[in-house]
This record gives C-alpha cells, sequence and structure tokens, in this order.
C-alpha cells in the first residue's frame, strides 16, 4: 500500500511541477485559431493549384503543428469531446496531405480540405459555447490521469506483483525505483520541449512514436519471459521451496525498463495535458486539484487490486494472466506508437474500409499501417504460447 501511495505521489508531483507554465495561447477564442488555421489550410491549397505539392502540404503541416497542437486545440478536443473526435480530425488532417501527395484532382483536395475545416469549425463552436463549471474542470482533470496514468500503474502493478509471487519481492524497489525515474525524465522533458528546446511538433510525435515502439520490444520480450517460467516445472519447483534467486540481472534490467517505459511514454503528455487545462480555468481551479486528487486515488485502488489481488490467484494462471496482460500491453503500444509517426509524417496513413473509428482504449486505430504491426504482434504472442506449451508437454514426456 505504501508503494501505491509513493507512486501516486510522484505522479501529483509531475503534475504540480507542470502548475507554473503556461499556455502558448494569444487567441481570445477557440474559434479565433481555428480561423487562422482555416486561412492557412485555404492558402495551402491555393499553392497547390499552382503546382508546389511539398510547399502546400508544409502549410497543412503549419496548421496542425503550429496551431491544432501547440496551442492546445487538440487537448481541449481530448479534454471536453472526446479522444474518439480528436482521432477523426487528426486523420482529416493526414488524408489531405494524402491527397495532395497523390497529386488528387483539384475538386477532391477542395472536398477534403472543406471537410477539415467543418471539422475544426465545428469543435470550436462546441469548445467556445460550453461555460466553464466546476464539475466539468473536475471530470477533465480526472479523466486526464486516469487515461493517460492507467496503463502505466498496469505494468508496474504486475510486474511488481509476479516479483513478490516469484519469491523476488527484495526486486520491486528496482521497479518502482524504475517508475520514479520516468516521472522525473518527464518532467524534465517537458520543460526541456517548452522552455528549451525549440524542437517542432513533428520531432515530439517521432519522440514519443519511437519510445512507444521501444517499450513494445520490452513488453514482448519481458511477456516471453514470463509465459516461459509459467510452463516450466522447474521453475515451479523453486517457487514453492524458494531454494536461490532464478532471476537474472538482464531479465531484471528489463522488467525495470518495461517500468520506466510505461510511466515514460505518458508522463510527459500528462505535463502538457494539464498546462492547457490549467491555462484556460479560470474560475475553478481548485477544482482542477480536486481531479487530479480523484484519479490519484483511482489509480491506487487499480494498483492495489492488481498488486495485492494476484497474491491469491493459483500460480499458473497468474504467471500466463500477467504475461497475456504484458502482450496486451504491447499490442496497443504498438499501434500507439505507429499513430505518432504517422502524424509526425514518417510512416504513410492507408485507411480500412472495415473500421471508421479509432478505439484508444485497446490502441485500434482505422488505418493498415497501425493495424499490420498489432496482427503480427497477435500472432507472434500465439506463437509464443504455442511454442512453450508444446516445450513443456515435451518436458514432461521424457521425465
Amino acid at each position: 500500500m505504501s508503494k501505491a501511495l509513493h507512486l501516486s505521489a510522484l505522479a501529483l508531483l509531475l503534475v504540480m511541477l507542470a502548475a507554473p507554465a503556461h499556455s502558448a495561447q494569444t487567441y481570445a477564442t477557440w474559434g479565433d485559431i481555428v480561423d487562422d488555421m482555416n486561412r492557412i489550410l485555404d492558402k495551402s491549397y491555393t499553392i497547390y493549384l499552382s503546382g508546389d505539392i511539398e510547399q502546400s502540404k508544409e502549410l497543412v503541416n503549419t496548421a496542425y503543428f503550429g496551431f491544432y497542437e501547440k496551442l492546445g486545440v487538440e487537448r481541449a478536443v481530448l479534454t471536453y469531446i472526446s479522444g474518439k473526435r480528436a482521432s477523426l480530425v487528426e486523420y482529416q488532417f493526414a488524408a489531405v496531405k494524402r491527397l495532395m501527395t497523390e497529386q488528387a484532382d483539384n475538386h477532391e483536395v477542395r472536398a477534403s480540405l472543406n471537410e477539415l475545416m467543418k471539422l475544426l469549425s465545428e469543435d470550436a463552436r462546441q469548445l467556445d459555447g460550453s461555460e466553464e463549471t466546476g464539475l466539468g474542470v473536475f471530470i477533465a482533470s480526472f479523466l486526464i490521469l486516469l487515461r493517460e496514468g492507467f496503463e502505466a500503474i498496469l505494468v508496474v502493478a504486475a510486474i511488481a506483483a509476479y516479483l513478490a509471487r516469484s519469491g523476488n519481492g527484495r526486486l520491486t524497489p528496482v521497479v518502482y525505483k524504475s517508475a520514479a525515474a520516468a516521472i522525473a525524465a518527464s518532467v524534465l522533458l517537458a520543460i526541456a520541449l517548452q522552455k528549451v528546446f525549440s524542437i517542432s511538433g513533428a520531432s515530439q510525435e517521432m519522440l514519443e512514436g519511437f519510445t512507444m515502439l521501444l517499450a513494445v520490444a520490452v513488453l514482448f520480450l519481458v511477456s516471453n519471459w514470463m509465459v516461459s517460467k509459467a510452463e516450466s516445472e522447474a521453475w515451479k519447483n523453486y517457487i514453492r521451496d524458494k531454494v536461490a534467486s532464478a532471476v537474472t540481472t538482464g531479465s531484471v534490467l528489463a522488467l525495470a525498463a518495461a517500468s520506466f517505459l510505461a510511466v515514460f511514454r505518458e508522463g510527459a503528455e500528462t505535463i502538457l495535458f494539464y498546462q492547457a487545462l490549467l491555462a484556460n480555468t479560470q474560475e475553478y481551479p481548485a477544482m482542477l486539484w480536486a481531479g487530479i486528487l480523484a484519479a490519484s486515488l483511482c489509480l491506487i485502488v487499480i494498483f492495489v487490486v492488481v498488486r495485492f489481488g494476484a497474491m491469491r490467484l493459483p500460480l499458473r494462471p497468474f504467471f500466463i494472466g500477467t504475461s497475456i496482460l504484458m502482450y496486451l500491453m504491447a499490442i496497443i503500444f504498438a499501434g500507439g506508437g505507429v499513430k505518432e509517426l504517422q502524424e509526425a509524417d514518417l510512416i504513410s496513413v492507408t485507411p480500412v474500409s472495415f473500421l471508421t473509428d479509432s478505439i484508444d482504449l485497446l490502441g485500434i486505430h482505422p488505418t493498415v499501417e497501425t493495424l499490420v504491426p498489432q496482427g503480427i504482434m497477435l500472432v507472434l504472442a500465439a506463437a509464443s504460447f504455442i511454442y512453450y506449451r508444446h516445450t513443456a508437454a515435451a518436458r514432461k514426456a521424457a521425465v
């Protein structure tokens, strides 16, 4: 329980360190921001008609990175409207650039731009028309921390429970310290992005994307290691007898890295979300902090349920269940990581016809580029389970 409180307090510290910063927004309303965005998008079409494809796409990127992201429109949509709506707008930006790259018919490009401008204007009207209330600020604040912290808490709690069940509870401080280090690194990164480095929005997306894909590799490694131990008779004998530690230095490092990356991938983004929310909360700052406190308490409950509730499960189902959780997190991160790289224009965007909306909770997005690696991860996960089950059966038959 003390560890859960420690992690939650660190998460709260992360947000508090974000408080002094202020938004770069100098506009009176969201509609004013969108008006400037629409003027830039109109100009991009004029340049497209002249035949300068790259410059027209660059202006679309200016509207996205320089206004939609930098001035907090995306975060406001995520906070006050929905993640689904934000994803829809992001993919509409990508659709416009894809048509320009393909040198599509002028009318097709214009229609795509009109759709994007329509979505932006609708969101601005909704954001400007919604009167700020204490309850609204509380819910927005609560959902930010709960949404951003949920996956990280699951990973940290599951790894800690795994070490405890395997008789290696003495190693759990390594996991907690890795999570704390990730929070500190997130604070430093957020400060650097805002104050020190003149880093473009695309570069930020690339950083987030590559971090998530690195987390995929580490989580996949950890999940395979866990399921291999669940199927090993020698490991089960060790658990029962609690002889010497079977956790190698390399395995401990992998577990620590999984904990670090799970927290780090959300940390800086959480700070930026709260900076935008704090800057746009005029009358109810106390409700913002109340939302943070309530979300922290919920994350503590989640941590306690996973960390200590798992101790009551039978050994083999617990190991397999923990491994499945790691696989699931890896699959979610794979989709999210590719999506970040798509937003940075590093990976193309190819829509699929059978899926129209994103499922953010599962990291599922309606593009070929995000779904293919997730499908590969599913196949690899299934192959790993089959392999280790076959190996365990062969070992028992040999005995």
